[in-house]
């Protein structure tokens, strides 16, 4: 028998594994690639780099969210919001994981072969990062940080497919990225928080406590700052500034929220809001551009 057959392979085991019915965290990755790759083109990306990082998006956060249930299968079993996932319940087996996880990893390499050489050289540092995030948060206070570093290096990539080289820029989009990731995933974590409290798992929310509100505040603060340091770095226009000042005023409406406790519903709700600053943020450096 094929190992694609049996009772413990089935497509919508799949669907779920990837987690396709809710591409929220695709787009949060997608979009730091996004804007080194207008912030680059001066707004003129080409539609093949599109193309490029959009479909690579979705491979690698469906490759990252397969390494993460195979190294959490067994912590989420314990976790109400988790113990649904096929690999926690058991309605997918290991095995098929690795095989789908190979097959997205063999497409991702495909990709690889129509970007400049310097963006593959550094396509390893993306894998090692998304390997080494799910482990984060048994050794790590804040393994939010390691989900900003692998967001963010795509971020670093699309902006060496475009420009064959690494200027000021790109790390502080990098920076930026790592700061939004650490503030909507704190966010984020406020949903397992009382669970990843009892049994031992490290996470922003915890470690930030009552402050969580102050910290996150702050994070989103020099955020903001390295997006205009970048701006101002590639002569951006004021519209992008006009952007950078509505978004700071959304932001402390979420901070101020964060004063007071959140449910777990208010706090997806809050997380699933950032889709829409990325895009924003897209739009302002495109604007910007002009």
């Amino acid at each position: 028998m094929s190992p694609l057959q049996g009772p413990l392979f089935s497509l919508a085991n799949v669907f779920s594994l990837i987690r396709l019915s809710n591409q929220t965290g695709t787009l949060l990755l997608l979009f730091p690639s996004l804007w080194a790759l207008v912030l680059a083109s001066k707004g003129r990306p080409s539609a093949l780099l599109l193309f490029i990082f959009t479909a690579g998006a979705f491979i690698m956060r469906s490759a990252g969210v397969i390494m993460n249930d195979l190294a959490d299968r067994s912590l989420d079993r314990q976790v109400t919001r988790t113990k649904t996932r096929p690999l926690a319940s058991g309605a997918l087996s290991p095995l098929h994981a690795v095989l789908v996880l190979g097959g997205l990893l063999l497409v991702a390499a495909i990709l690889l072969i129509f970007l400049h050489p310097l963006a593959v050289w550094l396509s390893p540092i993306a894998l090692g990062l998304a390997m080494a995030y799910p482990f984060a948060k048994r050794f790590f206070h804040i393994p939010q940080f390691f989900l900003g570093l692998a967001f963010g290096w795509g971020a670093v990539m699309a902006w060496a497919a475009v420009r064959h080289q690494l200027d000021p820029a790109t790390w502080l989009l990098f920076a930026a990225t790592i700061c939004w990731a650490l503030a909507y995933d704190t966010i984020y974590a406020l949903q397992d928080r009382e669970d990843d409290r009892r049994i031992g798992i490290k996470s922003s929310a915890i470690f930030f406590g009552s402050h969580t509100w102050v910290a996150v505040g702050i994070i989103e603060l020099i955020m903001l700052g390295l997006l205009a340091t970048a701006g101002w770095l590639t002569q951006l226009n004021w519209s992008f500034y006009g952007m950078l000042a509505g978004l700071a005023g959304f932001m402390s409406q979420q901070v101020w929220r964060l004063r007071d406790d959140v449910t777990p519903p208010e706090a997806f709700a809050m997380f699933q809001h950032h889709v829409g600053v990325g895009l924003v943020i897209a739009g302002g450096i495109w604007l910007g551009t002009l």
